[in-house]
Order: C-alpha cells, then sequence, then structure tokens
C-alpha cells in the first residue's frame, strides 16, 4: 500500500475537523458594514459593581460632557439602589439634557445605532447565579468572527460572541437604550419613540432640550 493511499482517510479526517473548527460568517445584515469599533468611545476602569456608573460615564463623556462614574453614583443611588437602576439610569442622563431612546430587541437594531457611530447602553447578565445584571457599553461588532465589543466593568474590550451575547442580554430583559444630544436623531429613528422620548425629557423638567429633541425631527 503506497504513503499516500494509507494516510488518504487521515487526511480526510483532518481536513474535516479543521473545517468543523472555523465558524461560517454570520449573515449579512442589510445595509450595515461587516465590522465596526468606536475607538473613540471613552473608559472608565473599575469594579464589576460599578458597571452602571462607569457605562453612564462613558455615554455622557462621548456626548462632551466632563463627568466621572464616582459623580454619578448620587443620582444612581449607589450603592443600595442596584433594583432601580434602569429608571435612575434614564432619570440621570436626562438631568444632563440627554434623550434617552429605547432600542428593540434583536442584535441588528444595536449594530444599526453602533455602524451609525452611537454607543448603545445595554445590560446583560455575566452567567453566574448569583449576580446582578451588569451595565455596559456596545461600541463594536465584527460579523466575520462573530462577537461583539462592550466597554464593561474593569475590561476596556471585552468580547462576547453573538449567541453568549444574545442570551446573557435576553437574561437581562433586552434593555438597551440610546444617550443622544437633543439634535442628534438616531439611526432609522421611530418617529413615536423619539417623540415620547422627547416629551419625557421635557416632563423630567427639560423643557428646552425636549423642544430641541421635537424641533430635530421636524426637520429631518
Amino acid at each position: 500500500m503506497t504513503f499516500a493511499k494509507l494516510f488518504a482517510p487521515v487526511l480526510v479526517t483532518l481536513a474535516v475537523a479543521g473545517c468543523a473548527g472555523h465558524k461560517a460568517p454570520a449573515p449579512p445584515i442589510k445595509g450595515l458594514p461587516d465590522r465596526v469599533e468606536l475607538s473613540s468611545v471613552p473608559f472608565f476602569r473599575g469594579d464589576t459593581e460599578q458597571g452602571a456608573s462607569m457605562a453612564l460615564a462613558s455615554a455622557l463623556s462621548q456626548q462632551g460632557i466632563v463627568i466621572t462614574p464616582g459623580l454619578l453614583d448620587k443620582s444612581l443611588h449607589l450603592p443600595g439602589g442596584e433594583d432601580k437602576l434602569q429608571a435612575s439610569l434614564q432619570a440621570t442622563a436626562q438631568e444632563y439634557g440627554m434623550v434617552v431612546y429605547p432600542l428593540d430587541d434583536d442584535l441588528p437594531a444595536l449594530f444599526a445605532q453602533v455602524a451609525a457611530g452611537y454607543p448603545v447602553l445595554v445590560r446583560y447578565m455575566d452567567g453566574t447565579v448569583w449576580t446582578s445584571p451588569r451595565y455596559a457599553l456596545l461600541v463594536g461588532y465584527d460579523r466575520y468572527k462573530q462577537h461583539v465589543l462592550l466597554r464593561s466593568g474593569n475590561e476596556r474590550r471585552k468580547l462576547m460572541d453573538f449567541g453568549s451575547f444574545s442570551s446573557a442580554w435576553n437574561s437581562a430583559g433586552h434593555w438597551a437604550v440610546l444617550v443622544q444630544k437633543p439634535g442628534q436623531l438616531p439611526a432609522n429613528v421611530d418617529r413615536q419613540r423619539w417623540l415620547k422620548a422627547a416629551n419625557d425629557l421635557g416632563q423630567a423638567g427639560q423643557e428646552q432640550a425636549a423642544a430641541r429633541a421635537t424641533r430635530a425631527l421636524g426637520a429631518q
């Protein structure tokens, strides 16, 4: 028996195993680039338990507000107010005149905003049994490598594969929002959703900012 015949089955097996070890790229998302990373988004390093303060500080800093996570703890009622963080994050962002715009609960909706240059504030579970939800900024994705990129906890570039992130995000209620200047419309803006977010901003005492947000939609 020749060398080629003897080792042909082994070579075939190795080739199949090699193919199986590489993921096929995720299907293209219509109208979006295959890879995006918002490398200029600020990052504040700290413990995972400080994730909400750090994520919001990064989002506000991205909008030109001079802030640090420690300056947000009181407004977010931390420590002690972890069970009301969703409402506290919205109220605190509104205190700085920002529109808090909720997103649909699917990955392409998040990726569309990142591709437009807008980091997305998200909540997810880290997979451990007794943990609280984590808050982070989604700042990138890669369709070929099938991962998302987060500013999270003490990690400036936390990578999670699409499946793991989707599951972790789903476990925490699919919560995802943009923190936008009143004149900065999201990609593919939903008019009614933006108007409601502008109205919420006005109800929070930011009437002038709310009026700017409404005018921005009219000028679209």
